[in-house]
């Protein structure tokens, strides 16, 4: 395999809409980035994070010690919870104001950059809420500098133009996705990764295989979203096993990051479908159901529905852990079932029965699913026609073990 030729200590620029520094060793690069914002008078950041992750990881004994070199002021707000509010992006954004911030730095997986993107629009439209942004009550073509360091390899946010956030007392949980909130800089280090528990290693791969599942089928897919999707799967299937066996493995977690990585560059151009629509209205309901573990109970009934359409596609898309497959509309149960006895094997054992969930909610579920804020567009890619029905089938295959 040529991994093993691969220099993972070897630090490159995976360019994008956003320049982002991969390898390991690549937080080090702080020094590069400090300096950039200070040459241009950028010194007063904001830091968007949650209370662990950024120390828990020593990223941030690093992103101190070169503000303090090379001048630049912070403010820290590191309230962020996974499936991250907008009142928490309202509370941030009002720190940002009040300390006059420049820049926006988000360090961790996808809640804490997900949050920091939205503080950055907000920095520039002053009079609007995060309730506003993420209803649509506006469109932004601008936001602050962002710099995004990753702690995670699953959503991918470090290197596309989405964000997402909760709406509570609505129970919506919508996305957005605008050019301004592409991050300038990205840092993508596995070193740190290894501090990942078992079940957020396990949860932030199977975002990552969501990812692409949607992406390689969307009405948008095309070759590039197709082939990201081939080699995301191909690692993942090889890396996820010995990352779980080992967290210390700094290679598994190099692939793995790369995975996600392009992953996310992936749905940035092939966008997404049914999984992610249909999981926004399960951790909106349920706040505390981690938005990947809800992703992964929904996968395999959301591939049996669109594998008639798209049988050529995902049949060599997830050669790696479904094998034999010949591309044929009727191996649909057969490969809901190959993936969802992979999940198992790999530990996610859990279906929405497991986790609050039964018959009665489908239809809020359905509802949710069709009403809230962007989730329609989401719906509108899917490669078969989203009908309230296809929804609920989904929902109810997904309650139990195929």
């Amino acid at each position: 395999m040529f991994e093993r030729k691969v220099n993972i200590y070897n630090v490159f620029e995976l360019r994008c809409k956003t320049t982002c520094y991969f390898g390991v060793g690549a937080l080090q690069k702080m020094k590069d980035i400090s300096e950039y914002l200070s040459v241009r008078g950028l010194k007063k950041v904001i830091v968007v994070t949650d209370p662990v992750a950024y120390k828990v990881t020593s990223a941030w004994e690093v992103v101190i010690k070169y503000f303090k070199e090379y001048g630049i002021e912070y403010v820290l707000y590191d309230k962020v919870t996974p499936n991250p509010t907008v009142e928490q992006i309202d509370e941030a954004t009002k720190l940002g104001k009040e300390f006059g911030a420049q820049v926006v730095f988000g360090i961790g997986g996808g809640s804490p950059i997900d949050t920091a993107k939205s503080v950055a629009v907000l920095l520039e439209y002053e009079e609007r809420t995060g309730a506003e942004l993420y209803e649509g009550k506006f469109l932004p073509e601008k936001a602050k500098p962002i710099i995004a360091i990753n702690t995670t390899h699953g959503t991918g946010t470090e290197v596309d133009r989405f964000a997402v956030a909760s709406i509570l007392e609505k129970e919506y949980k919508p996305a957005i996705a605008y050019d301004c909130i592409y991050p300038l800089f990205s840092i993508d280090d596995p070193q740190l990764m290894v501090t990942l528990p078992y079940k957020q290693t396990l949860y932030t791969t199977i975002d990552a295989l969501n990812h692409i599942t949607e992406a390689s089928t969307t009405l948008s897919r095309n070759p590039y979203s197709i082939l990201l999707a081939k080699e995301t799967v191909r690692l993942i299937a090889t890396y996820l096993p010995q990352a779980l066996s080992n967290p210390n493995d700094l290679n598994a977690r190099y692939w793995l990051l790369y995975a996600s990585a392009i992953a996310g560059i992936s749905f940035d151009n092939g966008l997404l479908h049914f999984t992610h629509a249909l999981e926004h209205p399960l951790s909106a309901v349920k706040p505390d159901l981690a938005h990947r573990l809800g992703l992964a109970m929904l996968l395999p009934a959301v591939v049996k529905e669109i594998y008639p359409s798209v049988a050529e596609i995902l049949a060599e898309v997830y050669e790696p852990i479904v094998p034999g497959l010949e591309g044929k509309p009727g191996e649909a149960e057969k490969i809901a079932k190959g993936i969802e006895d992979w999940l198992f094997n790999m530990g996610v054992t859990e279906k929405l029965e497991d986790v609050g969930f039964n018959e009665e909610h489908v239809e809020k579920l359905t509802d949710l699913a069709m009403t809230t804020p962007s989730l329609g567009l989401l719906l509108s890619q899917a490669p078969i026609k989203a009908e309230r029905e296809v929804i609920r089938r989904i929902y109810k295959t997904s309650l139990k073990k195929i």
